[in-house]
C-alpha cells in the first residue's frame, strides 16, 4: 500500500444500498478508494458500477449481526454510509479487511499534521445528516427535485437536473443554510453514488476536481439518480412520504374537513403539522396514522380565512363555514374546514408560523 500504483483485485459479493441485494462484483482496492465492477459469466465489465472512497472509512470485521453470511464485514463511510462486503472464504475475509484497514490507516496518517480548526463546518455538519433520507426526499413525487430533459451540445439528456437545481432544492428544503453547504451535501451524495454525473461538463468536473468541489453549483452541469434507484422509484407508490419530511416534531394535529382536488368532495382528514422541516401532512382516519394520504411543504405557502357569506370561488358541496384556503408554491390550492371558528383561527395562526 505504500505507493500510488498499488492494486488489489479480486472477486467479492456486495449488498446493493438501494436494493437490498447481494451481487458479485469485481473489486480494485487502490490508495485512496475500493472500486468496484460488473462481473458475469467469468468476465469483468469495463464500465465502473461504483466506488467507496476510504478516508476516515471504519470497519468491522467479522460483521456478525448477518447471521447466515458469516464470511461479510462492513465499511461505514465519513458520511455514515454502510457497505456490506461478503468474502469467499475466511482468510479472504480477512485479509481484505486488513488491507482495507492499512490504506485508511496510510490515509489517516497522511493528514496527521491538519489542524482540526481547519475542517470546514459543512463537512462536520454532514456527520448528522442521513444521505439515504434526503435522497428519498430528492426522489418524492410530491416535493422532491423536478425531472426534466436538458440540451447538452446537441445531445439531450432525459429524467435529470442541473447541479443549481440541486442547490436551489437543498437550501429550499432547509437540508443546508447555505449554497456552500449544499455543494457539500451534493459532493457527499455523488461520491456515495447517490447522484451519478450526466453529459461531457459534469463528468469532466468530476474527474479534474478536488473531492470537496466535485459537485458543480451551475446550470449547465447535469446529474440524474442512479438506474438501480430509478427501478425502486418505478415502483413506489405516490402517496409514498419520504422519511426525511416525516421526521420533523409534531406542533399541532386535529380533524378538519379536506376539499378533494378531483371529484371535489369533503372528506374527514386528520392534520399534523410538524416543523424542522415544515411539513402539513393529513391522514385517512379510517386506516392508520402512520402512512399519510397526502401532504406538503409549507415553505413560501400562503394561508388565509374564507368569509362564511356565500360560496367562495372553487368551493363546491356541502360548506358548514370555518373555511380557510392554503396556496402551495407550486401554486396548488387547499380548502379546508375547521369544526369551529376558534380551531380555524388557531390552525391559521400555527400555520403562519412555519410558512
Amino acid at each position: 500500500l505504500g505507493t500510488s500504483s498499488f492494486k488489489k483485485v479480486f472477486i467479492m459479493y456486495i449488498q446493493g444500498h438501494i436494493v437490498h441485494n447481494w451481487k458479485a462484483r469485481w473489486f480494485v482496492l487502490t490508495p485512496d478508494k475500493l472500486l468496484y465492477y460488473k462481473y458475469e459469466g467469468g468476465k469483468r465489465d469495463s464500465c465502473q458500477r461504483g466506488k467507496i472512497l476510504l478516508k476516515d472509512c471504519l470497519i468491522t470485521c467479522p460483521f456478525l449481526e448477518y447471521e447466515n453470511r458469516p464470511l461479510a464485514f462492513k465499511l461505514q463511510t465519513k458520511h455514515g454510509v454502510d457497505h456490506f462486503l461478503e468474502a469467499c472464504s475466511r482468510e479472504e475475509r480477512d485479509e481484505w479487511a486488513a488491507d482495507i484497514a492499512a490504506a485508511v490507516n496510510k490515509l489517516q496518517a497522511t493528514d496527521g499534521g491538519k489542524l482540526m480548526s481547519q475542517k470546514d463546518s459543512a463537512e462536520s455538519r454532514l456527520q448528522n445528516i442521513n444521505l439515504s433520507k434526503v435522497l428519498d426526499s430528492m426522489y418524492d413525487v410530491h416535493s422532491g427535485i423536478k425531472l426534466s430533459n436538458h440540451v447538452e451540445q446537441g445531445s439531450t439528456y432525459s429524467n435529470c437536473f442541473s447541479g443549481s437545481a440541486v442547490v436551489d432544492w437543498l437550501v429550499f428544503m432547509q437540508l443546508s443554510l447555505t449554497r456552500g453547504e449544499a455543494v457539500t451535501l451534493a459532493s457527499a451524495l455523488l461520491e456515495e453514488g447517490f447522484l451519478r454525473t450526466v453529459g461531457l461538463r459534469s463528468v469532466e468536473a468530476l474527474r479534474t476536481a478536488s473531492l470537496s468541489e466535485q459537485f458543480m453549483d451551475d446550470s449547465t452541469a447535469l446529474y440524474s439518480f442512479p438506474d438501480s434507484f430509478k427501478k425502486r422509484g418505478s415502483v413506489k407508490s405516490e402517496r409514498s412520504r419520504s422519511a426525511l419530511e416525516l421526521s420533523g416534531k409534531v406542533v399541532k394535529r386535529g380533524y378538519l374537513l379536506k376539499q378533494g382536488h378531483r371529484r371535489k368532495n369533503w372528506k374527514v382528514r386528520l392534520f399534523v403539522l410538524r416543523s424542522e422541516p415544515d411539513f402539513l401532512h393529513y391522514y385517512d382516519p379510517t386506516k392508520d396514522d402512520i402512512s399519510p394520504v397526502g401532504g406538503f411543504s409549507l415553505r413560501g405557502c400562503l394561508i388565509s380565512s374564507l368569509d362564511d357569506n356565500g360560496v367562495p370561488s372553487g368551493v363546491k358541496g356541502n360548506i358548514q363555514g370555518n373555511l380557510f384556503k392554503i396556496i402551495t408554491k407550486s401554486d396548488i390550492h387547499y380548502f379546508i374546514q375547521a369544526p369551529t371558528h376558534q380551531e380555524k383561527m388557531d390552525w391559521i395562526d400555527a400555520i403562519r408560523e412555519h410558512t
